[in-house]
């Protein structure tokens, strides 16, 4: 059988791994940057552990592939087999550059660090909680004395000894029933749980000697591969940092965020308080119809946290409060709760939005390499926003202009605004947090900068966290589609572009802000489920974008739906992207 990885063809020997065609090619590195992880075989993701041709004694014949279930080690032959014939054999290869790359080889890291654990402290009860920058922040509870320093050194050793024992990452097909014997038996009762919840009748894991574990998608081939890693102590355990963005050959640096971890600390406080720490918990409120007290609980915990917020924005002074984000974390309606708790605080908020400063579309350049990035700071007419922040400040009247998004032109419409008495400012946009937004002229004393992010912190399991961008991007596919009438493709096809802005334009002011609001809901993925079930499993296999889409399907399969929008407040964040939103009628 010939196949052609990354444009070169080569002769697929019966048994022969992906891994060894690929090391015949000359394609594998010893650089995580160029590095091979995993395959693309029409749009899906396999490991390069797989074989695309197997040999079986049937009467002297050769066959190519074993049918799927007829063998353990290779359970996705089948759908291998399928995918090889419908890219007509061209494999292309992912590596780290891609988000695919990414999440590839955070699983495997993952991996070897909870191997690592479990030999060195077997009784330790380990956790994955979140993500913060490029460290993932992980727990650990130790029956006697507390994890140390020396305990973090000893894991670091540990890791790297795994990682030179190159131990092959196999993943083995069982019934759903011997999977929850096998985790029962193995004390991770946090998978029990989960797997209870699971619609099909198997379950796949990666086994090493009599450690097993499973990380919800593909991973790289061997231990050896997740040789770029650094640990951090705190407080009752550790980050596990993750390759640097600029060199992937080096593990980035850990730098402390005060703001961001104490939003997280805040969540993790009102999860507790909440009894819903995982989808397990979740979908058990689900079943038995708690989940409307926990909506309940739940949206009074952010309503309590918009009062502190406007709170502190009298208590400081503030004369114009500038709102930022990325994509999809319910800026206009953290906007709109903000301004009815100062209303409460006896304030008139005046809210304003970074848009209406957009440029005209006519007068947008493409980059260097024809393309047009409108995330761009440069998309907003800073200057003019400059001028008119400042005369607003000294009380002057101002004539604010308004983009039309039909026509792609901004048009003066005779909005005019002067800051009276207790009138306070509100201003939200994208890149409402870029210090380009304020000349050395303002009084940033007058100025109070809050950051909203969906910060996920409702985890699959003890060792498998849902990250932060994964909520964001259902929530956006979500609102496109109702809002917009945008397919799941189209949202899908503009996400990569969308998350580049946001690492470039958004993320390096986040912690310059005065405060974060997690503006994440516990029940909302019971929710985004009802609704956007049913048009992702419209997509059809020949999209280009369907492996991210098998991806989301399996994600949330795990997840009960909720049929609950009578119990949602129409000035909930979540109205924002389901609709009912009181803000936008």
């Amino acid at each position: 059988m010939q196949i052609i990885i990354d444009g070169r063809p080569v002769e697929a020997k019966a048994d022969e791994s992906l891994l060894s065609m690929v090391k015949r090619l000359g394609l594998d590195t010893d650089s995580l940057k160029t590095r091979p992880l995993a395959a693309d075989i029409a749009g899906e993701v396999f490991t390069l552990n797989y074989i695309p041709m197997r040999q079986k004694e049937q009467g002297g014949a050769s066959v190519d592939a074993v049918p799927e279930g007829e063998q353990n080690e290779a359970p996705t032959t089948l759908r291998m087999r399928k995918a090889i014939r419908k890219s007509n054999g061209d494999i292309k290869l992912i590596r780290y550059s891609e988000t695919r790359g990414k999440a590839i080889y955070e699983r495997t890291m993952l991996y070897v660090f909870f191997l690592a654990m479990r030999e060195l402290f077997p009784h330790a009860k380990t956790k994955v909680n979140y993500a913060i920058g490029a460290g993932i922040d992980i727990s650990v509870d130790m029956p006697e004395l507390p994890f140390s320093q020396d305990d973090v050194e000893a894991v670091r050793a540990k890791m790297r000894e795994i990682v030179q024992a190159d131990y092959p990452l196999i993943r083995k097909r069982l019934s759903i029933a011997d999977a929850i014997r096998l985790f029962e038996q193995d004390g991770q009762e946090d998978k029990v749980r989960l797997l209870k919840w699971r619609r099909f009748t198997y379950f796949d894991v990666y086994v090493h000697e009599d450690y097993a574990d499973y990380f919800y998608g593909e991973m790289c081939p061997s231990t050896a591969y997740a040789s770029v890693f650094d640990l951090q102590h705190r407080n009752g355990g550790l980050f596990l940092l993750r390759p640097s963005t600029q060199d992937a050959d080096i593990a980035t640096r850990y730098v402390y965020q005060p703001n961001l971890s104490k939003a997280f600390a805040t969540t993790d406080r009102w999860t507790d308080l909440m009894h819903c720490r995982c989808v397990a918990d979740l979908n058990a409120m689900v079943e038995d119809g708690s989940v409307r007290e926990l909506i309940r609980v739940n949206e009074a915990l952010h309503e309590r946290r918009f009062a502190e917020i406007a709170t502190e924005i009298v208590n400081r002074g503030a004369r114009a409060v500038l709102i930022a984000g990325p994509s999809s974390s319910g800026k206009t309606t953290s906007a709109n709760r903000v301004a009815t708790q100062l209303r409460v605080l006896g304030k008139t908020p005046i809210l304003l939005s970074l848009d209406d400063y957009y440029i005209d579309r006519s007068l947008i350049q493409p980059d260097e390499n024809g393309e047009f990035d409108y995330e761009h700071i440069n998309m907003i007419d800073v200057p003019q926003f400059n001028e008119d922040l400042e005369a607003l400040l000294e009380g002057k009247r101002v004539e604010i202009p308004h983009f039309d998004f039909k026509t792609g032109t901004r048009q003066m419409i005779g909005h005019y605004v002067q800051l009276r008495e207790n009138a306070v400012l509100i201003i939200e946009g994208l890149h409402a947090l870029n210090p380009m937004l304020l000349t050395p002229r303002i009084d940033k004393r007058l100025i109070f900068k809050l950051y909203v992010s969906a910060l996920a912190t409702l985890n699959l399991d003890d060792h498998n966290r849902i990250p932060t961008t994964d909520v964001r991007l259902l929530r956006r596919m979500m609102r496109d589609y109702e809002t917009r009438g945008a397919t799941i493709e189209r949202t899908l096809g503009m996400w990569e572009s969308v998350k580049r802005g946001e690492q470039r334009w958004i993320f390096p002011y986040q912690e310059s802000a005065d405060e974060i609001m997690n503006t994440t809901l516990v029940y909302e993925l019971a929710v985004l489920k009802k609704h956007l079930y049913p048009l992702l499993q419209a997509v059809e296999s020949s999209s280009p974008c369907y492996d991210e889409v098998i991806g989301t399907i399996k994600f949330l399969n795990y997840i009960q739906d909720a049929a609950v929008e009578d119990e949602i407040p129409p000035t909930s964040i979540l109205r924002e992207f389901v609709g009912g939103n009181a803000f936008y009628r």
